[in-house]
């Protein structure tokens, strides 16, 4: 099965690079739902978000030649879709990265406070983060950056980079720990 979809994914590039049009839309088909989901991550308006992604896809195809299948197409791509959604966020002047040392206490590193939530819970905890806080979260804990790619990445130095993070951090907990909270008393 999975020469098989390398066979098939060889193949839909190789028809993409041609100029198909039913290629591209079924690239296009198999991704846009994966890839909203990323654009989502950093852009909260849906509408934006489907727009910054319409926009990526529009980067892979201009760029596909350049795709030299040294590793997987589908995280070329996905970073590409970041790449994409951090140019909306600095174009729109929307990425505010706030720098407040004071405060931070400890790292998040209870599983046992996110366990009792859904994943739907948490990522909605995670999208009413500041714009600063989300995106270093999103590109750190779930992209899998290094602090020195995101200081590349957002023009930021890593220390912002680690306190952006500490910050979003100490903010999850303490949003799950009121969640956690509500739901006691809504028990109740």
């Amino acid at each position: 099965m999975f020469v098989r979809k390398i066979y098939q994914e060889e193949e839909l590039i190789k028809k993409c690079l041609a100029g198909e049009r039913k290629a591209q839309r079924a690239l296009y088909e198999i991704y846009a739902g994966k890839f909203l989901a990323v654009c989502r991550r950093y852009v909260k308006d849906p509408e934006l978000a489907e727009d910054v992604m319409i926009e990526g896809f529009a980067k892979i195809f201009e760029n596909l030649p350049r795709f030299q299948a040294k590793g997987s197409f589908e995280g070329w791509m996905r970073r590409i879709m970041v790449t994409q959604s951090l140019l909306y966020i600095r174009n729109n002047k929307d990425l505010q990265m706030e720098v407040q040392l004071d405060g931070i206490e400890g790292v998040f590193h209870a599983a046992s406070e996110y366990d009792r939530l859904e994943t739907d819970d948490i990522l909605r905890l995670i999208d009413e983060l500041p714009t600063g806080y989300r995106t270093v979260f999103n590109l750190y804990a779930i992209e899998g950056y290094s602090h020195k790619e995101i200081h590349e990445l957002l023009g930021i130095s890593e220390n912002t980079s680690k306190s952006q993070l500490s910050r979003a951090r100490a903010l999850l907990r303490e949003r799950i720990e009121a969640e956690d909270v509500k739901e006691r008393n809504h028990g109740r």
